[in-house]
């Protein structure tokens, strides 16, 4: 069974979202995604200042199985990158919601993160 914090919102395509207290979200993969994908080996995440568009492509994860990409799950202009994951990406398998998260965003529209899946959802969607 994969961990599905209830504080998070869900996109469908296995990113989640934390809105912050200072208005911005905290954006990364699922327990679910890392668990599939396996080993991570690199990251490849936008620069600081990208304006992204909801479910459009952010970067890519690569694993010892696989490439993915990674999908905005909601709009924004990125205000931070979690650097570490260049010289440590495993911190995506060890820890998904904390040490392996992977950008921050200003969001457009902080309504947007209300389109995403509640833990309940995404845990149903899930089996």
């Amino acid at each position: 069974m994969s961990n599905v914090p209830a504080d998070l919102r869900y996109a469908k395509s296995h990113e989640w979202l934390k809105l912050e207290a200072d208005g911005t979200a905290t954006i990364g993969i699922t327990d679910y995604a890392q668990s599939s994908l396996g080993d991570i080996t690199y990251v490849q995440l936008p620069k600081v200042g990208a304006a992204l568009k909801a479910g459009e492509t952010f970067g890519v994860v690569e694993s010892v199985k696989a490439a993915s990409d990674l999908y905005a799950p909601a709009g924004g202009t990125v205000v931070a990158v979690n650097a570490e994951l260049d010289s440590a990406p495993d911190a995506v398998n060890r820890a998904p919601y904390a040490e392996g998260w992977m950008l921050k965003l200003k969001l457009a529209n902080p309504a947007d993160a209300n389109a995403l899946l509640n833990a309940a959802d995404y845990g149903k969607l899930l089996g």
